[in-house]
């Protein structure tokens, strides 16, 4: 009789087990159906729109949640998300942020400009060109402080792809100028040859006698949403930049190398870990970061400058992580909040907007896989 029990236990763990493989394989194969992407699209920007972070709507974190739900209303075709991203700009006036040689206060303007594509109307425009003309003509309180503009790697993300989108729109190549300039100030501040990867700053760099900040594991410092700023960014300003635009190439040869080295540093569940270097001191993949990544591979993979091969399973596997971080209500979780550096401050119910906006770029691109 114990030798009976003992089988039909093994039977039922058995078929337990298919069955749950069945369901992890259905629900895999359900996150990548283009209907349930734009589902999730719409469920997660609504539920983003439902919950201020008290900030005002021009700051960065909230204007990368923008470039986020401009990607899906050019995915779903949503009018509700077309009012809303115009009643926004509206509300603030069209306005940038105060800091007109800050990069995170202009971040808000690529959302200005993609709603001016559509309407056409140039008071959407006219405060941030005053802003960014004055950063061309008036060294302001950046320079003065660190020595160059853009001093951090995030505003790789919030300031190269709104000047790129300026220069197309209005056939003014002096935005790209000023964006290459800018650029190479900070990746020659800022980038490590060596590991392929972004210092978060100045404050992060080891000196020649190998002295700096340092992980648990005496590795360097590289931050995972740090280095996704950076990718995502890379992959807006190439949207916009012409082809034959000199510096292309080098922008797209930093894309392949840190796409190569972020791919080595992917872990199991899909996802990355805050710190990239010191992934087991970190539990639970971080969604701002991994998002950000996903969103950059897939664009990638989608325009042939990554090996499909080779990219296309990190994607996937990317896509299938970050749907776990997703609450049946919309809400990304595992974001890490707002800060400088890695961090464990952050759970399964830890939400910020700029998550919310950067699983909706990798879902804008993750829908164009088959296509």
């Amino acid at each position: 009789m114990q030798q009976i029990k003992k089988v039909l236990v093994n039977v039922i763990l058995v078929f337990l087990l298919f069955s749950f493989s069945n369901a992890a394989l259905a629900q895999s194969s359900n996150i990548f159906k283009a209907s349930n992407i734009k589902a999730s699209m719409l469920k997660v920007s609504d539920w983003q729109f439902k919950h201020s972070n008290g900030k005002p709507e021009n700051t960065w974190t909230n204007a990368a949640f923008y470039t986020g739900v401009v990607a899906a209303y050019e995915t779903t075709k949503s009018k509700a998300l077309l009012d809303s991203l115009m009643a926004i700009g509206e509300r603030n006036n069209w306005l940038p942020g105060k800091r007109y040689d800050h990069a995170d206060d202009i971040a808000i303007t690529q959302t200005y400009i993609d709603l001016y594509r559509i309407s056409n109307n140039e008071r959407m425009l006219k405060a941030s060109i005053d802003s960014i003309k004055k950063m061309m003509l008036v060294p302001g309180g950046e320079i003065k402080r660190h020595g160059i503009t853009w001093w951090w790697c995030d505003a790789l993300f919030m300031a190269p792809p709104t000047l790129a989108k300026l220069s197309k729109t209005f056939n003014d190549p002096s935005y790209l100028v000023l964006s290459d300039t800018l650029f190479m100030q900070c990746y020659r501040l800022l980038y490590n040859n060596e590991e392929k990867l972004f210092a978060r700053d100045a404050s992060y760099l080891i000196d020649a006698n190998g002295n700096g900040k340092r992980e648990s594991n005496g590795k360097k410092v590289f931050w995972s949403r740090g280095n996704g700023w950076v990718m995502a960014g890379l992959v807006r300003l190439l949207k916009e930049m012409p082809s034959d635009h000199p510096t292309r190439e080098f922008y797209i040869n930093l894309f392949k190398d840190m796409s190569a080295r972020l791919l080595s540093l992917q872990q199991e569940d899909g996802l990355w870990r805050t710190s990239l270097l010191d992934p087991m001191a970190y539990a639970g993949g971080e969604g701002s970061g991994s998002a950000f990544n996903c969103y950059a591979m897939a664009w990638g993979v989608n325009n042939k400058i990554l090996d499909k091969k080779i990219f296309l399973p990190a994607v996937k596997a990317a896509w299938t992580g970050l749907n776990t971080l997703l609450t049946s209500e919309g809400k990304v979780g595992w974001v890490q909040p707002i800060g400088a550096d890695p961090k464990r401050n952050f759970n399964a119910e830890s939400w910020e907007s700029y998550g919310a906006g950067a699983f909706l770029l990798a879902a804008s691109e993750i829908i164009q896989l088959k296509k």
